[in-house]
């Protein structure tokens, strides 16, 4: 069986010192009190800072955030997640000539949280606020393959191409995970096809999806493959935005 992670041991017990400390300490009382080098406590201290478990006050000293009892909740909110995505959900659109949605999970749902005009001029109407039934969508997919909680028993089919079998689902949120991306033909509506890609912030967790939506015949060959070029065009604007929360390069999905 493998062994603990000492880094982790490290860092809970740092939390642990700050939390029960009642006031700030600094990276030398943190050090002294745990045995551990002066540069590890800081680099410990530091990356805890970062990722909003620990705050550091204007006296330089350091104490558990406040937030630690919100842990439950998202860090990026989707308001915050739109404005950092609406470039690359617009370029996006420009680059594949189709609608871009970003959405993120709600109740199990995935909730639009923008969508932007497929760029020709057609009558199109707005999908912002729309709430879709996760298993049946790219976007969705993208969204419980990630989630702790997936959908259980029998699901609800809105074509005769959805996947309303849960051991099948859990097959294809499997793949989802090990490429990176999602795709859905009619399975969602009849004649249409979604491309999707997970949005990851500081630390790889997923807090939103972004994709492409559009007719079959402009998003899959006759095989139900995706045409060149559009899964490393959705990728990328994913790895785009995932960057600009602060996800790292060479991490899953390249975020």
């Amino acid at each position: 069986m493998p062994g603990s992670i000492q880094s982790i041991e490290r860092a809970a017990a740092v939390l642990r010192l700050l939390a029960g400390a009642g006031q700030g300490l600094g990276v030398v009382d943190i050090g002294n009190a745990l045995g551990l080098a002066k540069t590890t406590a800081h680099g410990i201290v530091r990356t805890l800072v970062e990722v909003g478990f620990v705050v550091q006050e204007e006296s330089g000293d350091y104490r558990a955030s406040p937030g630690l009892a919100d842990l439950g909740r998202p860090r990026i909110d989707a308001n915050d997640l739109r404005a950092r995505a609406v470039n690359w959900a617009d370029s996006l659109a420009s680059r594949t000539g189709e609608s871009v949605r970003l959405a993120t999970l709600v109740e199990g749902r995935a909730l639009v949280v923008h969508h932007v005009f497929r760029p020709d001029d057609s009558a199109q109407e707005l999908s912002t606020g729309a709430s879709l039934p996760a298993h049946a969508c790219a976007l969705g997919k993208v969204l419980l393959a990630s989630a702790p909680v997936r959908p259980r028993g029998r699901l609800t089919a809105m074509t005769a191409r959805t996947t309303v079998d849960p051991a099948a689902l859990r097959r294809t949120l499997a793949a989802v995970r090990a490429q990176g991306w999602a795709l859905d033909v009619e399975e969602l509506e009849a004649g249409w096809a979604g491309i999707a890609a997970p949005v990851r912030d500081l630390g790889g967790l997923v807090v939103g999806a972004i994709g492409i939506a559009g007719e079959v015949d402009r998003l899959v060959d006759s095989r139900g493959r995706p045409r060149a070029g559009l899964v490393p065009a959705v990728r990328q604007a994913a790895r785009s935005i995932s960057r600009g929360l602060g996800a790292r390069e060479g991490g899953r999905d390249g975020a």
